[in-house]
């Protein structure tokens, strides 16, 4: 089943350069805190190789900039890990490998969907999520680090206690969603989203992205979120650019999930 590719990727427009300058620039003089501003890109729905996460892969492997991957462990194999382990080259410092939900399905009979959500219990819930992070250890070994996204961006309270008492080092959601603030366990949200825009007029998408994109650099913590499979060359085009935005400002720095939780871990 062919992915949809947001209308925004449609076509660049001819001044989106100029714009996304002009974008990091402001937001860069307005940032909220002192120190480096910080930025990490999150890649979702991995484990299944193919021609656009080779693509991804290769695009941040070249300036090195580091990556989140979270990974739905029912997708993964030895043989898929063998496949997508090779892509990375042997710069391991590039890359969180982070657990994606169980086999993201949708569990709700109505609204939003959740695969972790109050329509299961907390015994099915807590099985999920640790055969989940069971079997990517299994299969990755030391290149898996226990940070967990789930699908969709959302679940309920009871998957933040049990993420906790299985001794999860943090959650990456949306910015915003609720249950808020996860009592002992840290949480690096994504707030800017990159490939399952909804906005049906193109110029209206680019508008919301920008805004998303200054707010999150002025807030001094920018989490910029990836769906490879809806990407074209467009959105390809756009990330580079945005790498070569981020190159050239002093007080910007890249990082990925696992340098966020162990900086706060150790500080």
């Amino acid at each position: 089943m062919p992915h949809t590719v947001s209308p925004i990727w449609k076509n660049l427009p001819k001044n989106f350069l100029s714009r996304l300058e002009a974008c990091v620039n402001t937001a860069h003089n307005e940032a909220s805190q002192p120190k480096d501003v910080l930025i990490f890109f999150r890649a979702d729905d991995v484990g299944v190789p193919s021609e656009n996460f080779s693509r991804l892969i290769s695009l941040f492997y070249r300036y090195k900039i580091p990556l989140s991957l979270a990974v739905v462990p029912v997708w993964l194999t030895h043989q898929r890990w063998d496949h997508l382990k090779a892509l990375t080259g042997n710069i391991f410092s590039l890359w969180c490998w982070h657990q994606h939900g169980w086999c993201h399905v949708n569990h709700s009979g109505r609204g939003k969907k959740y695969e972790f959500g109050q329509s299961r219990s907390s015994s099915q819930i807590k099985a999920d999520l640790k055969n989940g992070m069971e079997r990517l250890k299994k299969i990755m070994g030391e290149n898996f680090y226990p940070i967990f996204t789930p699908p969709w961006n959302r679940c309920d309270y009871n998957t933040i206690k049990q993420l906790k008492n299985l001794r999860y080092k943090a959650i990456s959601r949306n910015s915003g969603d609720k249950p808020g603030n996860p009592e002992g366990i840290a949480e690096y949200n994504v707030n800017v989203d990159l490939h399952t825009r909804k906005e049906n007029d193109p110029e209206t998408g680019w508008e919301n992205l920008f805004e998303e994109l200054g707010q999150a650099l002025a807030n001094g913590l920018c989490g910029i979120m990836i769906h490879h499979q809806r990407m074209n060359d467009h959105a390809f085009i756009f990330i580079e650019s945005l790498f070569q935005a981020f190159a050239n400002k002093s007080g910007i720095k890249t990082v990925h999930l696992k340098e966020l939780s162990e900086a706060k871990a150790g500080g």
